[in-house]
């Protein structure tokens, strides 16, 4: 795990138990600081003792340490990280609502916290004590960690994409690479890299609200549109927290923005000067259709943005393009789940909206398009501009009758598959060879299932059982 003697005797509150706060609790404790835990849910408390140790959260009282009364805890351990913390002196169990954070050097929440309205925002304000995130200890440790370089990427779509993609080509090139923040592990849970190496980290703009010295040598924003309004003071206050990225950015480091969110919300205003940048869009790119897995204008977006960065990092053109070729994807966007008799099969079930199935359309000039589940809009005005690429419709869920009505009075053949699974078999003995089946159901997944994972992995089942 990532560690720094700089959090050594220092005292922090960490709201929120899911991966990313036991792994920034097992961070601190492992550098020697004393921490105070919380999370309203009793379970995810109870991950933090070991087997064996009995059960005990009965919380703190005054400043957050331990009572007498206190059953006896422990952390959870890994020996190669030399003795565990003794309980009930580096680590409490306590709300930081119901306690005096005076003394304390930082309240550590999860970006899912909204700041806008969360009560332990004014509470640590009262105590003059800051709230940070797991991010931001990350750039706190930096200065002990071999000798490194950190890439930030932030937009509202393609991140993901462009994030994965980045780190793919670094490793074609040899080059040792994280990938984390807003995806994969923990970036605290994972083992430092080697001297030489690049984190490539996705980052929300909840995590970057929470990060204040993050200086990324090279800053990435793929895009912006509207967006989690209901956490800013409209879509000024959204954009002007990617903004934050580049601030935080040092002379002599360098930033890839598209050209709009420069030229309308001027993202780049409060960066040092001395900063270098490139317009994604000016940036020359190859022939995408040598790239299976990056299909569609968007992903030609996230290609550019990708190219830059790895320019920008000194990268060969030979590797890059050899990265572009061998990038496998991320699983339910866009993902090339198999091909069958000619016929090609798309999971882009993360496309839960309109606007993010629209380039999924344009990517394929022949589809026979799996659609519908609980709608967020009442209309597919978005993917209409490209709707002469499909073949035929096959509609899903609670939103399945409306739009089946839509597509139909475009003109499209339709039919109402109602379940997943049944449209999957319809398409699969409809399509002919050189099309494509493709799940993009500008949907939301929760009437019928958990989540868009879910639905994906129904998908490629679906699809295996053919």
């Amino acid at each position: 795990m990532i560690t720094s003697p700089a959090f050594a005797g220092k005292r922090y509150a960490v709201l929120g138990l899911a991966r990313s706060g036991v792994a920034t609790v097992e961070a601190l404790l492992a550098s020697g600081a004393r921490v105070t835990a919380w999370d309203s849910d009793e379970a995810k408390r109870d991950a933090l003792i070991l087997p064996g140790t009995g059960r005990g959260t009965g919380e703190a009282g005054g400043g957050g340490s331990a009572s007498s009364a206190t059953p006896v805890v422990s952390p959870l351990h890994h020996p190669a990280d030399g003795p565990p913390p003794r309980a009930g002196e580096e680590l409490d169990f306590a709300d930081p609502l119901a306690i005096d954070l005076a003394g304390y050097d930082a309240v550590i929440v999860s970006p899912g916290v909204p700041l806008n309205r969360h009560p332990i925002v004014a509470h640590a304000h009262k105590a003059r004590v800051p709230i940070i995130g797991d991010i931001e200890l990350f750039a706190r440790a930096r200065a002990a960690l071999p000798a490194h370089r950190v890439v930030g990427i932030t937009g509202t779509n393609g991140k993901s994409t462009t994030t994965a993609l980045i780190h793919h080509i670094l490793e074609t090139a040899r080059i040792p690479s994280l990938m984390g923040g807003n995806i994969g592990l923990p970036i605290l849970s994972r083992d430092p890299l080697a001297e030489g190496g690049v984190y490539v980290l996705e980052l929300s703009s909840y995590q970057i609200d929470l990060t204040f010295t993050l200086d990324c040598d090279v800053a990435v924003l793929t895009n912006i549109t509207p967006d989690h309004l209901d956490r800013y003071d409209g879509f000024e206050g959204y954009a002007a927290s990617k903004a934050r990225l580049f601030a935080m950015q040092s002379e002599g480091h360098a930033a890839v923005v598209d050209a709009w969110s420069e030229a309308e919300y001027a993202v780049l205003d409060d960066a040092p000067d001395g900063l270098g940048f490139m317009l994604s869009d000016e940036v020359a790119i190859g022939d995408q259709a040598n790239w299976p897995a990056l299909q569609g204008p968007h992903n030609a977006q996230n290609v550019r943005c990708a190219v830059a960065t790895c320019r920008i990092l000194g990268l060969d053109e030979d590797v890059i393009e050899q990265g572009l070729r061998t990038y496998p994807g991320l699983p339910h966007r866009m993902e090339r789940v198999a091909e069958k008799d000619g016929v090609l099969f798309v999971n882009d079930s993360k496309a839960t909206n309109a606007t993010a199935t629209a380039p999924a359309l344009a990517a394929y000039p022949l589809i026979h398009w799996i659609l519908g589940g609980l709608a967020k809009t009442d209309d597919l005005d978005d993917c209409a501009p490209h709707f002469d690429h499909v073949v035929r419709g096959y509609t899903i869920g609670e939103a399945g009758p409306m739009f089946a009505r839509i597509l139909k009075e475009a003109g499209l053949g339709v039919e109402e598959s109602i379940t997943l699974e049944a449209a999957v078999r319809a398409a699969a003995a409809a399509a002919k060879p050189g099309e494509v089946v493709m799940l993009s159901p500008a949907c939301a997944s929760f009437d019928q299932f958990t989540d868009y994972e879910a639905r994906g992995q129904a998908f490629r089942d679906a699809v295996s059982g053919l």
